[in-house]
């Protein structure tokens, strides 16, 4: 058996109980923290809650050569992932690996930044369209690369209505994506492409989501920028028009700028 668990948002105690006994009673336990990471914890502070021994997998563990799958057909396997263990598209292709070996997989749920966000926020969770995520730039040829595939889903879900849930990049190298570093990035784009999507666009930021202490602060991107959100982790929402309900919560909520309310 291959179960997949959710650790949640932030430190080792985020698990569900179910997920805890699940861990407590596998034979071999592996994480994978290049998708999500649970900043608030480490992975000793984790075997020591759990009560097992973790280990570590790379992206190349997880996405080209799982060789440690196959221990799952006589072993009880359990597999971590930060939030939710089904979130990202690599644990669904990974599930289907286990599934045409023979493995039987299971799935245990833990609260995830895509429900998360809505809730910190007070923007309705039926409006979100598709997510997107913002990469570092990188340099190819001597050439800088930016993807611009976030300011197309954003103009996407404004067409649509649709607010729009921005993820951060993390990298092994350069670390966590901040929140003022995506909105450079978003509005070097806006320059470049001119099309008007994120001229005077409000944003939402959030860091930290299911800490003691998380930050939640929204402002046009202009001033967004300057805003200091302390530690990682860092998640970016681009709304789309307001409710009068949402409106009244990020102006409350989150410091944004009362005249969205009228």
């Amino acid at each position: 058996m291959l179960t997949f668990i959710g650790l949640g948002l932030y430190d080792e105690k985020d698990i569900t109980v179910k997920g805890l006994e699940a861990v407590r009673r596998a034979d071999l336990v592996f994480a994978e923290f290049y998708t999500s990471h649970p900043v608030g914890t480490t992975v000793e502070k984790m075997e020591e809650f759990y009560g097992k021994a973790i280990t570590v997998l790379t992206r190349e563990d997880v996405e080209q050569n799982p060789s440690w799958l196959s221990q799952a057909k006589e072993k009880n396997v359990v597999f971590l992932a930060g939030g939710d263990a089904m979130v990202a598209t690599t644990h669904i292709d990974l599930r289907l690996r286990a599934a045409d070996i023979g493995i039987d997989t299971a799935i245990i749920h833990a609260p995830s930044i895509s429900s998360a966000v809505a809730g910190l926020c007070g923007l309705q969770n039926y409006r979100f369209g598709k997510s997107t995520t913002i990469p570092f730039p990188y340099t190819r040829r001597g050439k800088t690369i930016v993807s611009e595939a976030p300011y197309d889903t954003i103009k996407m879900n404004k067409r649509n209505d649709l607010h729009t849930l921005v993820f951060l990049d993390i990298n092994s190298e350069r670390g966590f994506m901040q929140i003022r570093e995506a909105v450079q990035i978003l509005l070097e784009m806006e320059e470049r492409r001119g099309e008007g999507v994120l001229v005077d666009a409000l944003a939402v930021g959030v860091a930290r989501a299911g800490s003691d202490s998380p930050s939640v602060h929204a402002d046009y991107l202009g001033k967004l920028k300057d805003y200091d959100f302390g530690s990682p982790l860092h998640t970016l929402v681009i709304p789309a028009s307001l409710h009068f309900i949402e409106a009244e919560a990020l102006v409350k909520l989150c410091g944004a700028p009362s005249g969205i309310m009228e």
